[in-house]
């Protein structure tokens, strides 16, 4: 966008560094890693050029809700992340650990790193992940202070901000213990392997993949669950050592065997850190419980009798900010041009955490500008749900996003996620010149596509063979392929191979979504509808000095919730949980008492 930006990272080597998990994507995050690779962002190529093994999940339930995810190595990952803001030359990198903001008055001013520079700056962005007053945890009598494993955890910033009468709260999160693959029985493992090797994240770079690997699946039966029940006191969880909340949809072991008592077994991913190393990263064993435990329940694990331990796992406290102290832009209502992105948040996860990152950078540009902030809609991007989903309804765990948090999931899809964004993106400079050109490409071969749809007649003898493979009943005389492709499982482009007509792309991307946009028209025309009424809503602004607590025909409650949020616009006020109908209909009736008394 023009901006020069400065990174301050405590750790030159640990840009990119995959904390936990080293796979990107999943259930809507991948959805989120295309969208902010449509607006320019680097994770969906770090990911390409680090995918070691692809899987796309919801296979079997159509491609409008499938789901991209990939197991990266994270040794290349982290340097194709500092490889790609290497190539940026407004980008300057720096090590140091920032200790203070610099202020003026009420407006943020730059930063003072630990060794004494001062950096000045239109606006700054802070995404400290979980680094904040960091505490990690084995067992209840091993604490230490620290951001991750090996990295100490940042005190004087927390403290400011604190200071400055920030609503501060602590969440805890996990990670596993690491397992040396090569003492690993893979003959009691069932294997995993990668598909569709052609699917790419980034709509912009080729890059190829590196060479594939496998992942395996075992399971924590009886002999795991008795080991962790007898060693719960032991658990800082459930010792008493912890007394944050975590996240509900990544739980520890040690939560599941509690909370889900009549289970019979717990699934277990053994999954590959990377090409150059063995170490198998155990996703599903995420404990707080002492090493000597840890060990023990391992070798319970079927596969892992004889596994060595080659990192223990552990759980962290740290210090976040309830997001309700943010603009739908997510500035620091308090403090002008700070802006605070990813865990401090409240959030959970990579993908989270960077889209809420590409929404903070643009619109610090924004307004060190002094230009309007962009705020994405709920019917344009999971980002955009996301964003607001923090900033209306705040959180009491740390989020994750799902598919279900979306009314609108069926035109937030991961096929269609640069038609959505990329046009924003090319508007706001966020694309270099072949990247817009790729973007005009893409649409005009979506445009050709559903042409050719619309008036290509196909004949029985070359419809019925492809009718009949897909279990579709035969054709008795010619029909247009966009009335034979909304057939349940008839696949558009094999009427197109049948057809014998040139398509013009191979991009299996643009297949894909003119597919859905012809099988699924009516639904996609609903959801448009339901969209256009909810920026009907969105339209109706409220003034943010509105002084909710003296407008008596709300409820009490709804002049709490309303007076903390703020929000600014009606739409936005209706999704705050606790606000009626009967509010919303009386929160119209004053807005328009006041600007008839002002006028």
């Amino acid at each position: 966008m023009g901006a020069r930006v400065w990174l301050i990272t405590s750790s030159l080597d640990t840009i990119g560094q995959m904390s936990c998990n080293p796979a990107i994507g999943g259930i809507a995050k991948g959805t989120v890693v295309r969208e902010i690779d449509a607006l320019g962002g680097v994770m969906g190529r770090a990911a390409d050029r680090a995918t070691i093994q692809f899987r796309m999940l919801n296979r079997s339930k159509g491609p409008a809700v499938w789901a991209p995810r990939a197991q990266c190595d994270r040794t290349i990952y982290r340097r194709a992340v500092r490889a790609i803001l290497e190539e940026r030359e407004n980008i300057s990198i720096t090590q140091g650990t920032v200790k203070s903001l610099l202020l003026h008055g009420d407006r943020v001013s730059g930063v003072v790193t630990m060794d004494g520079r001062a950096f000045r700056a239109d606006a700054v962005v802070l995404t400290a992940g979980t680094f904040l007053r960091g505490k990690i945890h084995l067992g209840t009598d091993m604490r230490m202070p620290g951001g991750r494993a090996g990295d100490p955890a940042v005190v004087d910033i927390a403290e400011q901000l604190e200071a400055l009468g920030l609503a501060v709260a602590r969440f805890k999160t996990g990670t596993p213990p690491r397992v040396d693959g090569r003492t690993v029985d893979y003959a009691r493992l069932e294997r995993q392997d990668g598909e569709m090797h052609g699917f790419r994240f980034s709509h912009f770079d080729p890059s190829p993949r590196p060479e594939q690997r496998p992942c395996w699946i075992t399971w924590a039966g009886e002999p795991v669950k008795d080991i962790i029940r007898k060693n719960l006191k032991a658990s800082a969880l459930y010792g008493g050592a912890i007394a944050s909340r975590g996240p509900r949809y990544c739980p520890s072991v040690e939560d599941k065997i509690v909370k889900f008592p009549d289970a019979e077994r717990h699934q277990i991913f053994l999954e590959p850190e990377g090409l150059d190393t063995s170490e198998l990263y155990v996703n599903g064993l995420s404990t707080s419980l002492p090493v000597a435990v840890q060990l023990e329940f391992l070798a319970a694990v079927p596969g892992l009798e004889d596994a060595r331990m080659t990192r223990p796992g552990y759980a962290i406290e740290y210090d976040y900010y309830p997001p309700h102290q943010l603009t739908p832009w997510l500035e620091v209502k308090a403090i002008e041009r700070l802006f605070f992105a990813g865990q401090i948040n409240g959030t959970t996860g990579y993908e989270e955490a960077a889209g809420q990152g590409a929404v903070a950078g643009i619109n610090a540009v924004r307004r060190a500008k002094g230009e309007e902030p962009i705020i994405l809609a709920r019917d344009a991007a999971y980002v955009g749900v996301l964003v607001d989903d923090l900033v209306t309804r705040g959180v009491d765990e740390p989020y994750r996003l799902f598919t279900s948090r979306a009314e609108f999931r069926l035109l937030l899809r991961q096929d269609n996620a640069l038609k959505r964004l990329g046009p924003l993106a090319a508007e706001l400079g966020m694309l270099a010149v072949s990247e817009r050109e790729q973007l005009e490409r893409r649409a005009s071969e979506e445009a050709q596509l559903t042409r050719l749809a619309q008036a290509t007649a196909l004949a029985p003898a070359a419809a019925n063979p492809a009718l009949a493979a897909s279990g579709s009943s035969p054709i008795s005389q010619p029909e247009r392929i966009s009335e034979l492709v909304k057939r349940p499982g008839v696949s558009f482009s094999a009427l197109l191979d049948a057809s014998g007509v040139d398509g013009g792309t191979s991009d299996a991307d643009a297949l894909t979504s003119v597919e859905i946009q012809i099988k699924y028209a009516g639904y996609l025309d609903r959801e448009r509808e339901a969209a256009r009424r909810l920026t009907d809503l969105a339209e109706f602004r409220l003034p943010m000095d509105l002084p909710y607590r003296e407008l008596r025909s709300l409820s009490t409650e709804a002049r709490e919730k309303l007076d903390r949020i703020r929000p600014g616009s009606l739409s936005q006020a209706g999704r705050i949980p606790g606000i009626s109908p009967s509010d919303l209909q009386n929160l119209v009736l004053e807005v328009v008492r006041r600007r008839k008394s002002v006028a």
